[in-house]
Parts: C-alpha cells; sequence; structure tokens
C-alpha cells in the first residue's frame, strides 16, 4: 500500500517532500504527490508516516 496527498488540501509547503525517506514525494505541476511505487509508508524506518506527521493541514497525506 502507499499514502496518496489530498491535492485539494496541499498548501504547497514543501515540508512532505523533504521528510519521505523513500524520496517518493515531489512536486509535479500545481501540487505534490505521492509515488505509488515509491512510497513504502516509512515502514522500516519510523513509527508513523513522516509525511502526515509534517503535514500543517491534517488528513492531507493519508492511506491511497
Amino acid at each position: 500500500m502507499s499514502f496518496k496527498i489530498i491535492a485539494s488540501q496541499c498548501t504547497q509547503c514543501g515540508a512532505c517532500e523533504f521528510e519521505c525517506p523513500s524520496g517518493a514525494i515531489e512536486f509535479k505541476g500545481e501540487s505534490y504527490v505521492i509515488e505509488r511505487d515509491k512510497c513504502t509508508e516509512c515502514e522500516g524506518a519510523f513509527d508513523t508516516q513522516q509525511c502526515a506527521s509534517v503535514c500543517p493541514m491534517p488528513k492531507t497525506c493519508v492511506p491511497a
């Protein structure tokens, strides 16, 4: 499984991009996206998903 970013709620702050240990988040077009094939949900690296923990907008980084 992977996470996704709800584009309509994303403020484009970029915090998630720099916290992602697998490099799965990048800015495309007008918003950030999580590449499903790269997302590991931070398993083995962190106890919680880093994108969701640093995002200033609640429920913007969510399970896909």
